[in-house]
């Protein structure tokens, strides 16, 4: 064993509650709902707003879905599309889909015709399930195309009780009749009290096929498996000490790997409730945080910076959000020390894929990461329990680099997808013998801690020297008046690229401050080369819907 990483050093920074290595079991992520279900029935499954359902509830709706699922001749092996915003219908749906031994394909609300015939077509879905309001918002003839057969629509109100006030987010959501579907609430009346025949899943059956671009081409149907979101649900419930008191608030989308594990499998697996509330506002999430007592999430960075900006986070009581998680891209140190700063609360690093089920390096509860004096980078955590994690040569990814030099992260694991749908080549070349190779940029310590610098596509290279927008980044946050800041290489004659931030200030410094100011901080703390010699203020840093910032986009936009 002479590799480095074979060796796992990161193992001694497990708490002692962490074993090296989990154990490998046949759950499902269905069968950890199901045991949930019939370990606490009464037990609340979802706040919706400030609606209790239970698990019985969630599991009788299920049921009887998926009794109204068979009758519509879908089986084992199909595949369904859910298209819906964070309601409790997703998790209903999900679940009716998985008892039938169907596969779920989530799909971003926002996504028009275009986008959902491909979508359609690639999966080969025969049944779209999606609420009205989106519904009437397309024109349905782009079915034709495709081979779904039926379309399930749903109101956002549905589950809602009719004597409960409506909240803010909801009150301009109105029920519509959509020509040519069926009802959601007609069919769970229909089949009331029905089930249907155990399809006895196994931990290598799909259960999810969500799509993700990774870094070039067309969307790819990653495959998750019920044994991947089992497995890291345990992986989340053993680094983030989860029990039966703990409450999950729904920050993420659940068509995104994030809502779908750090979200429903967690609160699945400890039989404990998530928090929906129709889409993500930052006034609503610290009003349930406060409501409903919740102490975990992980969500996005721009998740947190939208919080600890708003109005209320003074006002509201969250000190049991002890558990709060960032995800899905590179965390300041600023932000986490402003996060703290103003809430009391210490803010957790995790990193993942959607090709790695959420996390591969968390950092423990408890643990606090260690910033890299080299880039200043904090660091993303540790590998999860049972797998190994190396950084190959950018050049030569089959040339292992040692502790501390800079290269791409490579995966491995029970955490793994199988591959991508029906694409062979795709998933030759991203995983290779088991190990996910994921196109990001980073490094490990001596003590086994990672750190992500920066997306291979998105180095800048200036006059001949390297540099990563996080690097910049990193810098522009130290600044009091900044909000959120993107960094991108555009066009120079002279250089070839030059270093240019987007930054978004805080509103009430948006006429304090000037583009040479920006500069001139950043100047004087990092290298000639690395300072941004262009800034732009804007209303805010365009993202994904989850929160993910879009270099891309505003690489575009200065090329044009």
């Amino acid at each position: 064993m002479n590799s480095i990483y074979e060796k796992r050093p990161w193992l001694k920074n497990y708490p002692a509650r962490v074993p090296n290595d989990l154990e490998i079991t046949s759950a499902t992520a269905l069968g950890d709902f199901r045991l949930s279900a019939i370990r606490r029935p009464e037990a609340a499954a979802v706040y919706y707003f400030d609606h209790v359902i239970t698990y019985g509830e969630v599991d009788g709706l299920s049921d009887s879905l998926s009794a109204a699922f068979v009758d519509l001749g879908l089986g084992k092996g199909d595949r369904i599309i859910v298209d819906l915003q964070n309601v409790p219908q997703f998790i209903i749906a999900t679940y009716a889909a998985w008892k039938i031994g169907a596969l779920v394909v989530p799909l971003n609300p926002m996504y028009k015709e275009k986008e959902l015939v491909f979508l359609c077509k690639d999966s080969g879905a025969r049944l779209l399930f999606t609420l009205d309001e989106i519904a009437a918002g397309l024109d349905l003839s782009f079915l034709k195309q495709t081979r779904i057969q039926k379309v399930i629509t749903t109101s956002a109100l549905d589950l809602f009780p009719p004597n409960m006030k409506l909240p803010t987010l909801l009150q301009g959501v109105k029920k519509t009749p959509i020509h040519g579907t069926l009802n959601m609430l007609e069919l769970l009346e229909s089949y009331k009290n029905n089930d249907v025949a155990d399809p006895r899943l196994t931990p290598d059956d799909v259960a999810y096929l969500t799509y993700t671009s990774g870094t070039t081409g067309p969307p790819k149907g990653a495959m998750n498996t019920h044994g991947n979101i089992a497995f890291n649900a345990r992986v989340y419930k053993t680094m983030q000490c989860i029990d039966d008191n703990d409450v999950v608030v729904g920050v993420a989308p659940l068509f995104h790997v994030t809502g779908e594990v750090a979200h429903l499998a967690i609160a699945a697996l400890a039989g404990i409730p998530v928090i929906l509330y129709y889409r993500f506002d930052a006034g609503e999430t610290l009003r349930l945080i406060e409501r409903w007592k919740a102490t975990m999430s992980v969500g996005s960075i721009t998740v947190y910076i939208a919080l600890m900006n708003h109005p209320d986070i003074k006002r509201r009581d969250i000190s049991s959000f002890v558990k709060a998680y960032s995800g899905g891209a590179p965390v300041s140190e600023a932000i986490v020390n402003q996060f703290q700063e103003i809430t009391g609360l210490y803010l957790y690093n995790v990193y993942g894929m959607t090709e790695t089920n959420s996390p591969s390096h968390i950092v423990p509860w408890g643990k606090r990461a260690p910033v890299d004096p080299e880039s200043g980078a904090l660091s993303v955590g540790v590998p999860v329990p049972n797998c190994v994690m190396k950084i190959v040569d950018l050049e030569d990814d089959a040339k292992e680099l040692p502790a501390g030099e800079v290269g791409e992260i490579v995966d491995s694991g029970p955490i793994i997808i199988p591959g991508y749908w029906q694409k062979p080549e795709e998933t030759k070349h991203a995983i290779r013998d088991g190990w996910l190779y994921t196109g990001d940029v980073g490094k490990m310590d001596e003590d086994g801690w990672f750190y992500v610098v920066d997306r291979k596509k998105d180095l800048i290279v200036a006059s001949g020297y390297k540099i990563w927008p996080r690097d910049v980044e990193d810098v522009i946050y130290q600044h009091p008046a900044v909000k959120e800041t993107a960094v991108v290489g555009v066009p120079d004659p002279y250089r070839g690229e030059t270093v240019k931030a987007f930054i978004a200030l805080k509103e009430a410094m948006q006429n304090s401050v000037t583009a040479e100011e920006i500069m001139s901080f950043c100047k004087r703390r990092m290298a000639a080369y690395k300072y941004p010699r262009q800034v732009e203020f804007v209303s805010e840093i365009p993202k994904t819907l989850t929160g993910k910032f879009l270099r891309r986009s505003l690489r575009e936009k200065e090329n044009l």
